[in-house]
């Protein structure tokens, strides 16, 4: 993909990472300890239109190091996912969090009042025009994407971790580019095991991955086959992974959440670093 094709918006802007950042301070990464970070906002050419999004990686160090994708939840691309975007760069990473709805409108920043019926039922329209042959194509054009960059160490495996709706698109990402994605975090997936015939869970066995996915008790207690569904896909495909069912709710992630939850945060967290550091070599 040539740089006429990936228009870079924007200018590029170093964060070192205070002690007072949200994610950071329940992460593996002490917050005053943690490396800077670089922070572009950025447009890539896809086959469906020009996706924004926000590309961090590493400001020192010896590079290049691993690629990964984060994919936002229903909310949208917004602060919380730019402090996980800079956290996870800090572990070693040229990570791109893409506006997964960005056929719908540009990511504006702002956090949603989900629980207005009107502004959740806007959020699925735009979940609704992201297809799932869509999200395929948005995951190869991001990696090439991110294949192009100079930090990017293009020979080595990529990652992706999703949170709610992300969780569905990082397995359709997954099964998009199996030769390069070896491993895939899930944090309490929205759509992830369904009976529809489309259910990103039957694609698993076709994937090359390893897997963590965070369950939350809430949707377990909903659907408890989810897991049983999730355990067995992996089993078919012969591949390695792990199915928890964590003592938090929804959307526990998120800080100032009604969900939110700091131990819970940290667990998936770091079983998703672990993760990383283990496949993406």
């Amino acid at each position: 993909m040539s740089a006429s094709q990936n228009r870079i918006a924007g200018r590029t802007r170093r964060w070192v990472m205070a002690a007072g950042m949200a994610i950071l301070a329940l992460i593996a990464t002490p917050a005053l300890a943690a490396p800077p970070v670089t922070e572009q906002d950025v447009m890539i050419k896809t086959p469906d239109g020009d996706s924004d999004a926000v590309l961090f990686h590493p400001a020192r160090g010896k590079g290049p190091w691993p690629a990964v994708i984060l994919w936002h939840d229903l909310g949208g691309l917004r602060p919380v996912y730019r402090d996980m975007g800079r956290a996870l760069a800090a572990e070693g990473y040229v990570v791109l969090a893409p506006n997964a709805f960005y056929r719908s409108a540009r990511a504006t920043g702002a956090t949603l009042d989900m629980t207005d019926p009107a502004v959740r039922q806007k959020q699925m329209d735009q979940r609704a025009a992201a297809t799932d042959d869509g999200i395929a194509r948005d995951s190869i054009a991001y990696i090439a994407f991110l294949d192009a960059q100079r930090q990017t160490a293009r020979g080595r495996k990529a990652g992706v971790l999703g949170y709610d709706v992300g969780g569905s698109y990082a397995v359709r990402a997954a099964a998009a580019l199996p030769d390069r994605i070896a491993a895939v975090g899930v944090v309490y997936g929205l759509g992830v095991a369904t009976a529809r015939p489309n259910s990103p869970h039957l694609l698993i066995p076709r994937t090359r991955a390893a897997y963590v996915f965070a369950q939350s008790r809430d949707d377990d207690a909903r659907e408890p086959g989810d897991k049983d569904d999730i355990a067995k896909a992996l089993r078919d495909g012969k591949l390695q992974g792990d199915v928890s069912v964590y003592p938090a709710d929804h959307g526990w992630a998120v800080p100032g959440g009604k969900t939110y939850d700091a131990a819970a945060t940290q667990r998936a967290w770091r079983a998703v670093v672990t993760l990383f550091k283990a496949k993406l070599r």
